[in-house]
């Protein structure tokens, strides 16, 4: 029997959709959005070519071309969505680029006509540390009145070195005090980290999720480094391959990172999306199914849960 306290199915850790289904008494779907953005270590005034795992739409992989209105991206992703789950609430997700890097009056452009559509009951809006200057969060902190706001910070990894080596342009102070400025607010924040980057050892990745404790962060994305055509990472890989973690050792190091993570974080990825004509490793990944599987399996068969080694208590 499953005994974990934020769970009501089989599952050991605190998903998205138990926080969803309980929060909003409905099914509740994202839909990602390409507001045209840019990053400050692509366009120059940090770095150029942006993080090396990066590819040329910014991590938006399944959004509409940033050409396209941002309603009609939305209508468009929902009628997709809507042939699978009718009548569900949404939440426009803000993914490609740094959704925070512009002016305040082009971010209100963006944000303010969600906050007007009833079945949107959140929005999600993805960005760096280094790009939510106060009047940003002051005006998100406003939208918070009307929606949920979800602000969606990359890590990747809490290794100052790590981010070097990755072109992330910022280091893990700047980090910590975007973390902080947030949680004085109404908007809830989530934080990705990644698990495979070059040179860190599981030990690393590990104390990269007890971060997320140490910050009381409302929700944590797990990804799985990929390594894809046309990046940064992926010339290098080429010159000087170094290795990449397989599926067992990464369910090894995620189950890890998800008994030292507080419960009452929730989890809303254990795993990450790749175009597959463009993923050059590890494979394994297209398989979402069978990673999530066997992180199941692993944490049924070893009775493990989310926070059982971390110092939470309720």
């Amino acid at each position: 029997m499953n005994s974990f306290i934020f769970s009501d199915d089989n599952k050991r850790y605190h998903t998205w959709n138990y926080y969803l289904r309980h929060q909003f008494n409905s099914k509740v779907y994202k839909v990602a959005l390409n507001a045209g953005f840019t990053c400050p270590n692509r366009d120059g005034s940090k770095g150029i070519g942006g993080c090396t795992f990066c590819n040329d739409v910014g991590s938006g992989n399944f959004t509409q071309p940033s050409s396209m209105d941002l309603l009609h991206q939305y209508e468009q992703g929902k009628q997709v969505m809507e042939k699978k789950w009718p009548n569900s609430k949404t939440i426009p997700y803000f993914q490609s680029y740094t959704n925070t890097y512009g002016s305040l009056a082009r971010i209100k452009e963006c944000f303010q006509p969600f906050l007007e559509l009833d079945e949107v009951v959140a929005i999600a809006i993805g960005t760096r540390a280094d790009c939510l200057e106060q009047e940003k969060l002051d005006f998100l902190n406003e939208c918070a009145n009307k929606k949920e706001i979800w602000i969606e910070v990359g890590l990747q990894s809490r290794y100052d070195l790590t981010a070097k080596k990755i072109n992330r342009g910022h280091n893990f102070d700047e980090f910590e005090d975007c973390i902080k400025r947030i949680k004085k607010t109404n908007c809830k924040v989530c934080v990705h980290i990644i698990n495979g980057l070059p040179d860190e050892t599981k030990e690393m990745m590990i104390e990269t999720a007890k971060v997320c404790n140490d910050l009381n962060v409302d929700a944590v994305k797990i990804h799985m480094l990929h390594i894809t055509k046309n990046t940064q990472l992926a010339r290098s890989f080429e010159a000087f391959p170094f290795h990449v973690l397989t599926l067992d050792e990464y369910v090894d190091i995620v189950c890890e990172q998800l008994q030292v993570l507080n419960p009452s974080i929730i989890i809303q990825r254990l795993t990450g999306d790749a175009i597959k004509e463009e993923l050059i490793t590890p494979t394994w990944t297209l398989k979402k199914t069978i990673v999530l599987n066997e992180i199941d399996k692993k944490m049924a068969r070893e009775h493990l849960t989310q926070g059982m080694n971390s110092s939470w208590k309720i």
